[in-house]
């Protein structure tokens, strides 16, 4: 279950634009480590007042600490904006990607794992129309996206909930894919980088993630451009495990000619 706090941002966060907002805000604090509501208005081009109310949804999120006048990061490694508010992200990017990876899965009985994400969950709308096939996922959303389909049996996992990403994770979640087969796993990501692999802000997601990716007859990660060249605390799989990545066009291209050498295959899904 959601807590008050979480459930009540998600109702605030009724546009698109203003989840948006949230976000910026959440960067432009992160970038800076602390910024005065002046500072804020002038750079997003929005009134003081309307900051005040954000800034406090985001302070009973503990995504950030109020101060006088401003406010300022937390101390902590990383930096993991919630799901309600990653899934207004770079949408056009996170569909095309979906499409291209549907259309490299088998059409026949095929399993598929699918671990968190906002740009997993846009692959679990594109499987939507599949028939035939299996997920195994420890995400809640994904679940949800999928269960009214008849014709896509969904597997969960159990596990501890992280409200972040309302994924389960730990020792049953990793139970969970270390008892299934799946042909193809299908990774979100923090960071993609050629020398530090899949990443994540959080270390026990990474392990429960790990898991799927062991059991796997092959890998395939998915992230929009904004994660290419990025390197989170903890990492999933080296990309060595991974066969192929789906990006956009937005991604850092020495990036990917750096991932390419290391024997990943780079598809370009908004270019195809």
């Amino acid at each position: 279950m959601l807590s008050p706090t979480t459930e009540s941002l998600i109702a605030r966060v009724t546009t698109g634009r203003r989840a948006e907002r949230l976000v910026a805000i959440l960067d432009q604090i992160t970038q800076r480590g602390t910024i005065s509501l002046t500072e804020l208005s002038d750079g997003l081009g929005v009134s003081p007042a309307t900051l005040r109310r954000d800034l406090s949804d985001l302070a009973d999120q503990n995504l950030i600490v109020r101060t006088h006048g401003g406010a300022t990061a937390l101390e902590r490694g990383g930096h993991e904006i919630p799901v309600a508010l990653r899934d207004t992200r770079f949408q056009e990017a996170k569909r095309a990607i979906a499409r291209a990876t549907v259309r490299r899965l088998p059409t026949e009985r095929y399993v598929v794992a699918l671990s968190g994400g906002t740009t997993t969950a846009s692959v679990a709308r594109a499987l939507a129309n599949h028939r035939d096939i299996t997920i195994v996922t420890n995400s809640l959303t994904i679940a949800n996206l999928l269960s009214s389909n008849s014709d896509v049996r969904v597997a969960m996992t159990g596990g501890f909930l992280r409200p972040q990403s309302l994924e389960l994770v730990g020792a049953l979640a990793e139970s969970t894919f270390n008892a299934v087969n799946v042909g193809t796993a299908i990774l979100g990501a923090d960071g993609v980088s050629a020398t530090a692999g899949v990443t994540t802000h959080d270390e026990t997601e990474a392990r429960t993630n790990r898991a799927m990716v062991v059991k796997a007859q092959r890998t395939v990660v998915v992230a929009d451009g904004s994660k290419i060249g990025n390197v989170a605390m903890a990492q999933v799989a080296d990309m060595d495990q991974v066969e192929l990545l789906i990006t956009d066009s937005s991604a850092d291209p020495t990036e990917l000619e750096r991932l390419r050498a290391a024997g990943v295959q780079v598809v370009v899904a908004d270019q195809e």
